[in-house]
């Protein structure tokens, strides 16, 4: 890409870099968003080769510093989930910004980051759909498993279907393509047939 944005995802590294929670991936452990960070990047340059500079900034920004909102704070029910989750958008875009605007991009690649990252327009802004396919990807592949042995089947199920339709067409085919544990993937054909 260029100078600028190496150092944003330099920048973005570091950041995520700080997260205390350890997580092991290939025989050794990894800050946890920095691990996710990483990973989303990989399915973009997977799903959508080439995808725009400010979608690639925003994947490798999904999460920024993600545990300093803990889920914990907010009420345990759907409401406070919700909340929970408009307050991370909000957060997440925000570092992001400071971040990019230290690095030198201009006030335009900015705002077009951080509404991405607000998931402005699903569905019908198509960088905010690839930046959604490539973190459905990645809780698939990555997240689902550990997520699964946490929650009883009927609940896994509804989720798959409400992930299934947050993705594209594009999306949908490549999570077909994933290979994924035998329970993993009774629990995405019951989803898809009672859907």
């Amino acid at each position: 890409m260029n100078g600028r944005f190496d150092r944003a995802l330099s920048a973005f590294d570091a950041a995520n870099a700080e997260d205390p929670t350890l997580q092991s991936a290939e025989g050794s452990a990894h800050p946890k968003e920095l691990l996710y960070a990483r990973r989303m990047s990989a399915w973009l340059e997977r799903l959508a080769p080439d995808a725009p500079e400010v979608v690639r900034l925003a994947v490798r920004a999904q999460h920024i510093r993600r545990w300093t909102i803990p889920r914990d704070r907010y009420p345990m029910d759907r409401p406070g989930y919700r909340r929970w989750r408009t307050d991370l958008a909000a957060f997440h875009a925000e570092t992001a910004g400071a971040i990019l605007k230290q690095v030198g991009y201009d006030d335009a690649a900015i705002a077009r980051v951080q509404a991405l990252l607000r998931k402005e327009r699903l569905k019908a802004d198509p960088d905010v759909q690839l930046l959604e396919d490539v973190a459905c990807l990645v809780f698939l592949e990555h997240y689902f498993e550990e997520f699964a042995t946490k929650h009883p089947e009927d609940k896994l199920v509804d989720i798959v279907r409400k992930t299934w339709r947050k993705m594209s067409p594009r999306g949908q085919e490549a999570a077909r393509r994933l290979k994924l544990a035998p329970r993993l993937e009774a629990i995405i054909a019951r989803a898809l047939s009672d859907a």
